[in-house]
């Protein structure tokens, strides 16, 4: 496995994207989208794990480089970045990953702050052959309604934040409009999948997770091992 980093430009600045290499060439990446901490260790083991799995894994550095040191910072981090300035860089990662790797098909997954925007992207980006977002907040209605991607939304039922009212909201669009929507909850807090913190890591639903992300994107964007 290889990795590198990938310059990208946006409107709003330039920034980088962590790339994770398979050892065969590949045409379907996953993009994965970091937690309100930034590009952090655990962000970058996460698409080893990927690349391991047989994709292209490409985390794209919303924060442009910023790395929070605490909750207070990671929080003021999120809540100064706007949906259009991240979906901006989720696209411009998309085209750098076509251009540069000749990537054909992606799917998306990500975490906390990472899981919304997957979510989000996964409803405005229709070029997403799947999506996981983890525990992310959901988009309103309006936006909802226009999703056309396989999701499999992953939740802890003792999440305060991404709470279960949340989760039965997206489960309650998504059979109106009849969305390609899966929704999987574990008995688990916020951030269960982070094994680098021990309060919350919830080991055997994390391995449940990742089983059925797998699986989903096997069955959608297709490869991996």
């Amino acid at each position: 496995m290889n990795v590198e980093s990938l310059n990208l430009s946006t409107s709003r600045g330039a920034t980088t994207a962590y790339v994770a290499h398979p050892p065969t060439e590949v045409d379907t990446a996953v993009i994965l989208i970091h937690e309100w901490w930034g590009i952090n260790d655990h962000i970058r083991d996460l698409t080893g794990r990927y690349a391991k799995e047989g994709y292209l894994c490409m985390a794209p550095d919303l924060y442009r480089g910023r790395v929070a040191a605490d909750t207070t910072e990671a929080s003021a981090l999120m809540q100064a970045l706007e949906i259009d300035d991240g979906l901006e860089t989720i696209r411009k990662a998309m085209a750098a990953a076509a251009e540069a790797y000749q990537i054909k098909r992606f799917a998306i997954t990500g975490y906390c702050m990472g899981g919304t925007f997957a979510l989000r992207a996964a409803c405005e980006v229709p070029e997403f052959k799947a999506a996981a977002p983890f525990y992310g907040d959901i988009p309103e209605e309006s936006v909802l309604a226009g999703l056309r991607v396989p999701t499999l939304f992953i939740a802890g039922k003792r999440d305060a934040w991404i709470n279960p009212e949340k989760v039965n909201t997206l489960k309650e669009i998504a059979a109106k409009h009849n969305l390609p929507v899966e929704v999987v909850s574990y008995d688990a807090d916020h951030a269960f999948f982070n094994d680098t913190r021990p309060a919350v890591y919830n080991p055997e639903a994390a391995a449940d997770a990742w089983r059925r992300v797998l699986e989903h994107f096997r069955k959608h964007p297709g490869k991996g091992q």
